[in-house]
């Protein structure tokens, strides 16, 4: 078979299980195409995209724009390693720090890097201008968390499918139930602790959005505490949930010129997928300079980076986020998707609730986690036009990119209410 063969969606499934590791467990369908909020898979059905890439293609499908960004710096130049300056980089950092209101920036690729980096950072930090003695360091984080994969991600983690037989774990974490005030509080009593790690909402688990005071709280404490608060927003964040940052928390703003709370300003934030827009890697760590400067040549790099790409890819896809009044439209067509769930489960046993902001949102069957309803409805949907994923179990996460019009939505309210009661009707 030539590699430039066209493949059914049955060839090409077959191959990841033959020569992929199987670390994932898609959804029967192989996409060829996107544009948009759409999808095409390989035999050529039109989809609606509802998972967005996990929240990277906030700005639809192959955005001319950020495309064209692409293109353009692809023929110029491409990386140069930090090994030499390039005309990009100093760039893009006054572009995103003047964007997101911190005073430095630390350039990374991926979600996880970019956690990592923070926690890093953090430490550092709480050695040097907190005086924490030698390697008594603590993060404090949230059960149910998710902030990657990786050895020091995994050890905050309480999933055991994460964690199980890859130990052994880093030290030095301390877990606490998500949106405890008073957990948090206690937890801080520690005087060796340097940061706090936290979700403004816990995507992974569920879209478990937390009280509307919660960050506003958890910020004031650890700045009582002189502990340092670091907001991943790697999957909330870039106009998601209805606001350029979820961790503005109940800010009435929802425009594109929103740069955080002036009640919350987290010392560390961390950003990464929809900051190219699903087109590159890229991810961020912004702090101000009282933070940052800790780290020195040498103590913490990436061959990619910052990379001249990377830089053109991300400023194309901020752009387009204030371009296009995100924030606004995703906090316009959260708040409808919402209400018209709410009536889905008035209307049908199968769903429990409905929970979300902005245009992150899921929907909790009325089934136990170990149980396979919501797969079966996620394959359904999938059968009427919509793309949609399972997490946890018995929990459907929706969250369409968020150039989604209002007409649009309304289709796929109707494609959503119509698989769920006729699924209903087939269970009886």
């Amino acid at each position: 078979m030539s590699v430039l063969e066209k493949l059914s969606s049955k060839e090409a499934i077959a191959l990841e299980e033959k020569f992929g590791a199987q670390n994932y467990h898609p959804l029967p369908v192989v996409l060829s195409r996107g544009e948009g909020v759409f999808v095409w898979d390989v035999e050529g059905k039109k989809y609606y995209d509802f998972l967005s890439a996990y929240s990277a293609v906030n700005q639809g499908h192959c955005h001319p724009d950020i495309i064209g960004a692409l293109k353009t710096q692809a023929e110029k130049l491409t990386l140069t390693s930090r090994a030499f300056y390039n005309d990009m980089l100093g760039v893009y950092e006054k572009y995103i720090t003047s964007y997101f209101n911190f005073d430095k920036v630390l350039p990374m690729n991926t979600g996880a890097e970019a956690v990592e980096t923070a926690i890093k950072l953090a430490r550092k930090w709480g050695y040097e201008k907190k005086g924490i003695p030698d390697n008594k360091a603590r993060i404090i984080v949230c059960q149910n968390n998710f902030h990657g994969r990786t050895i020091s991600i995994i050890s905050a983690s309480n999933d055991p499918v994460a964690t199980e037989n890859f130990g052994p774990f880093t030290p030095g974490i301390t877990s606490i139930r998500y949106n405890d005030i008073e957990a948090l509080r206690e937890a801080l009593e520690d005087q060796n602790v340097a940061a706090f790690l936290v979700e403004p909402i816990q995507g992974e688990a569920g879209v478990y959005v937390p009280d509307d005071t919660y960050m506003k709280s958890a910020y004031e404490l650890c700045k009582s505490k002189n502990v340092l608060l670091i907001a991943d927003e790697v999957q909330t964040g870039i106009a998601r949930t209805g606001r350029l940052l979820a961790s503005c928390g109940n800010c009435s703003c929802a425009d594109k010129n929103c740069s955080g709370s002036p009640e919350v300003k987290p010392d560390i934030l961390i950003l990464g997928k929809a900051i190219s827009g699903g087109v590159f890697p890229v991810s961020a760590v912004l702090a101000d300079s009282a933070i940052m400067e800790v780290i020195r040549p040498g103590n913490h790099g990436s061959t990619f980076g910052g990379n001249p790409l990377a830089c053109a890819v991300a400023m194309a896809a901020l752009q387009v986020v204030r371009d296009e009044d995100l924030a606004e439209n995703a906090d316009r067509l959260g708040n409808i998707f919402r209400k018209e769930m709410e009536q889905l489960v008035q209307d049908s046993p199968l769903v429990r609730l409905v929970r979300g902001k902005g245009l992150l949102n899921a929907i909790v069957i009325n089934d136990s986690e170990d149980s396979s309803t919501a797969w079966d409805i996620c394959v359904a949907l999938k059968n009427n036009g919509l793309l949609a994923k399972p997490t946890h179990g018995n929990i459907i996460r929706f969250a369409p990119p968020l150039v989604m019009t209002e007409e649009q939505l309304a289709d796929c309210i109707q494609i959503i209410r119509k698989t769920i009661l006729e699924f209903e009707a087939h269970m009886d």
